[in-house]
């Protein structure tokens, strides 16, 4: 059975049948806040990609030892 998208009347309520449909129109405001929270979030997890790219580098590399927030500090915060 293929998955369907959207929601079914049989299981929402109308109020939520009326949001759904809301934020899949691009001539609502509730699609355009949508799209921008998409995109503000994408831009808060591209900040830590450094450390998720350490992270692969060291799996790849076989580093054995966890990598920590030290590693990414300024080593003279902590005088």
């Amino acid at each position: 059975m293929a998955k369907t998208k959207g929601v079914s009347s049989k299981t929402h309520a109308q109020k939520q049948l009326d949001d759904y449909a809301n934020q899949h129109n691009p001539n609502n405001k509730a699609y355009r806040a949508r799209i921008a929270n998409d995109k503000m979030t994408k831009k808060l997890s591209a900040k830590y990609e450094a450390v998720r790219e350490a992270k692969r580098q060291a799996k790849e590399y076989g580093v054995t030892y966890p990598l920590n927030w030290m590693c990414y500090s300024n080593p003279y915060d902590f005088d």
